[in-house]
């Protein structure tokens, strides 16, 4: 009854969470399914997703039908005598036409999501992200010289609300109802730019700059992690964006300008130096 209770707990706020605003956007206890979404990049994913589930919930029916149905119409009490059949036109036919079909009607609107979140017009703001062993550094070219790195929050100074693993000292703020490019790199080995309810996930490779962008509907703390394994600390790389109106986000670039100018250390560079 303890497990049937929390079972029930679980989808009941899987339904309601969507309905309220995105206070923190992170793996839950429990969680089945996909992170709910906070962007039409993640919108057009849980769809996809949904298609495909039905796609292949009607097919395992079938082919589960279909082998009951053999295994009691051909079974060696009803048919003692097997017949001999070494082909059948038109059954291999149309066992390879069908799955044809069914793959093009999985690729057509794979394709058309692959090209969605590839890229965006017209967008109203460019950041960079650039994956280092083990933080992020993030900057802003069109908006002055804002760069800074983010770091975990090492578990021993976590205050009260933060999360282990997933919490770290300079969150990347992005405007909330604005589409952003973001632009993907990295300084050292390949890592991965991944935020599961924006439907963001990007590689950051050396030498390389990758584009893909994101369009947050609701104010609140989303939180990824690098999930390209890229050394010791792979773990240690958490991702965490700040979304804000608007209006707030402009007030923030102006102290972002000066407090990020020169290219901010971040307080927590000892830990990572220490655990390189």
């Amino acid at each position: 009854m303890h497990l049937i209770r929390r079972l029930l707990t679980f989808y009941v706020c899987s339904f309601l969470l969507p309905l309220t605003p995105a206070l923190a956007q992170q793996p839950r206890p429990w969680e089945t399914g996909m992170q709910p979404a906070f962007s039409p990049v993640k919108q057009q994913i849980i769809s996809l997703h949904t298609e495909l589930m039905w796609i292949i919930t009607l097919i395992t029916v079938f082919v589960a039908g279909l082998l009951l149905w053999v295994c009691y119409r051909y079974s060696a009490k009803r048919n003692p005598t097997p017949t001999q059949t070494s082909h059948n036109t038109v059954l291999e036919v149309a066992w390879t036409v069908l799955p044809v079909l069914i793959l093009v009607i999985i690729a057509v609107p794979s394709f058309q999501l692959v090209y969605y979140e590839d890229r965006t017009v017209d967008p109203d703001l460019t950041i960079k992200v650039t994956g280092h062993q083990w933080y992020w550094e993030y900057t802003y070219p069109e908006k002055g010289p804002i760069d800074f790195q983010s770091y975990i929050v090492p578990e021993d100074q976590l205050k009260p609300g933060q999360l282990r693993l997933l919490d770290v000292d300079n969150q990347l703020v992005l405007p909330v109802g604005k589409k952003v490019r973001i632009l993907t790199t990295s300084g050292d080995v390949i890592h991965s730019f991944f935020i599961p309810s924006l439907g963001v996930q990007r590689y950051a490779i050396p030498g390389r700059t990758i584009e893909t962008w994101v369009e947050i509907t609701q104010p609140g703390d989303y939180y990824g992690e690098c999930n390209q394994i890229c050394g010791t600390n792979h773990s240690q790389m958490p991702i965490s964006i700040h979304a804000i109106p608007a209006a707030e986000f402009d007030t923030w670039l102006t102290s972002a300008k000066t407090k990020y100018s020169q290219g901010t250390l971040s307080p927590n560079i000892r830990f990572a130096e220490a655990t390189h």
